[in-house]
């Protein structure tokens, strides 16, 4: 039986999570599904970043530091999101990006495993993972097939590095079976959660991960460029050092010493000054993920994401469904092969239906429980079939490649 536009608007009248779409500016006529990329502006935001600038900036200059303890936003929102990822309050810290975050942590796993050299992980990782792993002194970056990690994990391996969600197809990885075979070998795990936090079940400690970063500007809603957060487990926190250790990871920073001092637990993990304005776009959005809540996100993202699926299958079976089919395996976006995913994205785009593409077929379509509906989910695959179905995607200017999503 064909889904319809009726029965959509059936399953958004029963959403419990329906109220918080006017929590977000969502410009009229587009339906958003790329904040897998970039989530969306929430509607708050606007006003704190005022507040932060004019006010808390402005007028309390230096003194804010104090007065409105921005020296405690990366702890205070780093606790925030160590709700979201099954992590104590003081395993997790707001810092850098999620790039340096990585190269902190893997030199700081290369270190604490001497002797051994090698940082596993796998084909069509996360690039900037890859890159991060290949440029570390002393290193050489071991890659070998998703169904080969745990046979390949040897006496020379100092860290297992993973993404939870993979970036392209969604496929969702068994991390506490693979952080179990990895510590049997004496190895690290560091796992990315970039895809994950905020969007499907992460519980870090459950699993007995070692190590852990994720961005903020994805489904944290924290904004182009938001701060990353890293993780690292109790039980590493003092045999792990900072391998940029900065001003602010120093055990008192306010003494202005010349020797460095790391301090005690996850601000040792500081390297700079905290970006203050940055912090303060992204604490409304994590706040909005811990109030619609875990479950409620988990429940509308397999609903939601079940029905893109079988709207394609309706009405484009043209495509092929590259994501996992079971939604335990499967994060919150999905993704399609066609030889035409190209032009077709684009041509989607033309129509306000925001997706992207990836290299070198793939469509991929992110489902963001928190400001997208049933009804977005069927007028998107309306769309797509229509375009499919007129031959619109053909067009010269839908062809044409750059570099924008």
């Amino acid at each position: 039986m064909k889904l319809t536009l009726a029965d959509a608007y059936a399953r958004d009248a029963i959403d419990p999570l329906a109220r918080f779409r006017d929590r977000f500016h969502l410009p009229q006529g587009v339906i958003y599904l790329d904040g897998n990329s970039l989530g969306a502006l929430p509607a708050a935001t606007t006003d704190r970043m005022a507040d932060a600038v004019s006010r808390q900036w402005g007028d309390g200059l230096i003194r804010s530091w104090n007065r409105e303890r921005w020296i405690d936003a990366p702890t205070r929102i780093g606790a925030r999101i160590a709700s979201l990822i099954g992590a104590a309050a003081g395993e997790v810290i707001v810092a850098d990006s999620t790039s340096v975050n990585l190269a902190k942590l893997l030199g700081a796993a290369l270190a604490a495993r001497p002797g051994r050299r090698i940082i596993l992980s796998e084909p069509g990782n996360f690039p900037t993972d890859l890159y991060i792993a290949q440029g570390m002194a002393g290193a050489e970056l071991r890659i070998v097939e998703r169904d080969q990690i745990e046979a390949a994990i040897d006496d020379d391996v100092a860290v297992l590095m993973l993404t939870h969600v993979h970036y392209k197809t969604a496929a969702v990885h068994d991390m506490a079976a693979l952080t179990a075979a990895a510590q049997a070998k004496g190895a690290l795990t560091l796992w990315d959660l970039s895809h994950s936090v905020g969007a499907i079940p992460v519980d870090l400690g459950a699993a007995n991960a070692d190590i852990a970063v994720g961005c903020g500007y994805k489904y944290l809603n924290g904004g182009p460029g938001a701060p990353a957060f890293l993780y690292v487990a109790k039980r590493h926190q003092q045999s792990l050092a900072n391998p940029l250790s900065g001003w602010m990871g120093h055990a008192a920073p306010f003494e202005f010493t010349d020797s460095y001092a790391p301090a005690d637990g996850m601000k040792r993990w500081l390297t700079g000054t905290p970006p203050i304005l940055a912090l303060a776009a992204l604490e409304v959005g994590v706040d909005l993920v811990a109030q619609a809540g875990l479950a409620a996100i988990e429940t509308k993202r397999v609903a939601l994401t079940q029905f893109l699926i079988d709207c394609v299958a309706d009405r484009c079976p043209q495509l092929t469904l590259v994501s996992p089919s079971d939604p335990a395996r499967r994060g919150s976006h999905v993704s399609f092969r066609s030889d035409n995913a190209w032009p077709l994205n684009a041509a989607l785009i033309a129509r306000g239906v925001v997706g992207d593409f990836r290299a070198p077929d793939i469509l991929r379509l992110g489902v963001t429980p928190l400001y997208l509906g049933f009804a977005d989910i069927w007028r998107a695959v309306d769309h797509l079939a229509d375009l499919i179905d007129s031959g619109e995607w053909d067009a010269p200017e839908f062809h044409a490649r750059t570099d924008v999503t």
